[in-house]
């Protein structure tokens, strides 16, 4: 049942951490990391196929999608919240509850809390476009469009990073930036999904 979704959660929570092992295993195989690699600079050609192990995280929200019955708004959500959970608690959970309750304030830790917040609708988007991508019913016009978004969603820290080394732009300015392109793609994908869910009547 869709009303089961917290369960459900939790097996997204589950498929993630097996998702981050498998990933966390073919980098230690394929890029070890090398003790003189310091003050080399941005290396693009091997931090590109570095970043192409996240495509293991389209799959792995792929096979959550497939596991969990219901309407697609119930998939795309319990996927994406799941993931985003998991991800939380995995990699932000102890740096905010033991860094964040000291007395000195940070600035940090607000950063973190409202990056885990862009990470949320950002993953809920990528949720969204996989259900999207797995359609048959979706118009042919618009594949190449999620297509293109999905890539960029995985390349997106990647051109983040480089958006960050070459100009040289502090972290806010780089936390606005994730805010416009996480915006622009929620609401890009939002409208895909609005109409797809109008023409198959699942509103």
């Amino acid at each position: 049942s869709e009303y089961g979704a917290f369960w459900k959660c939790i097996q997204a929570g589950g498929i993630y951490i097996f998702t981050q092992l498998i990933k966390m295993l073919a980098l230690a195989t394929f890029f070890p990391t090398a003790d003189n690699v310091a003050g080399e600079g941005f290396d693009l050609i091997g931090e590109f196929l570095k970043s192409s192990i996240d495509l293991a995280d389209l799959v792995g929200i792929l096979l959550v999608l497939n596991n969990i019955p219901g309407k697609g708004h119930a998939k795309v959500l319990t996927a994406g919240v799941g993931w985003a959970g998991a991800e939380v608690l995995l990699t932000r959970f102890l740096l905010l509850w033991v860094g964040a309750r000291s007395a000195e304030f940070d600035w940090k830790y607000i950063q973190k809390s409202l990056e885990s917040n862009i990470n949320l609708v950002q993953h809920i988007t990528t949720a969204t476009l996989v259900w999207l991508w797995s359609r048959h019913d979706l118009k042919r016009s618009l594949v190449p469009v999620v297509v293109g978004m999905l890539i960029l969603t995985v390349y997106r820290p990647l051109i983040l990073d480089f958006f960050l080394v070459v100009f040289l732009t502090g972290s806010w300015s780089t936390l606005i930036v994730k805010v416009a392109t996480t915006f622009i793609m929620g609401i890009t994908t939002l409208y895909m999904y609005a109409g797809l869910a109008h023409s198959i009547g699942i509103f």
